[in-house]
């Protein structure tokens, strides 16, 4: 099991804003009813912009089990994110969780 699968940190940490065109209403693949509109071309994943953000697609419980609903669909930033990354141990961080092994440094 990944540890992404275990943590979802990232998903409930980050603002995540993505161009229009990642919509599905645009060709590209996010279900418009999960986003909001920031400006003409940027959109950002509903409850990323809370002052405690949490993804609208987040399905569990950060740090036991989790999974995103729409994976398959997820905007691009979060399809770029890297596990153990400086920004991943940063949002493990924020929730108490320990770094991971083999992670680089922050």
């Amino acid at each position: 099991m990944s540890a992404c699968t275990q943590c979802g940190a990232c998903c409930a940490s980050f603002r995540v804003d993505f161009s229009s065109f990642d919509l599905l209403s645009e060709g590209g693949r996010v279900p418009d009813g999960l986003c909001v509109q920031v400006t003409e071309h940027t959109w950002r994943m509903r409850g990323t912009d809370y002052a405690r953000p949490r993804c609208a697609a987040l399905k569990g419980t950060v740090g036991q089990k989790v999974a995103c609903g729409i994976y398959e669909w997820r905007p691009n930033p979060c399809d770029e994110f890297a596990e153990g990354s400086p920004a991943c141990e940063r949002a493990r961080a924020r929730h108490g969780l320990p770094p991971l092994e083999g992670s680089q440094e922050i």
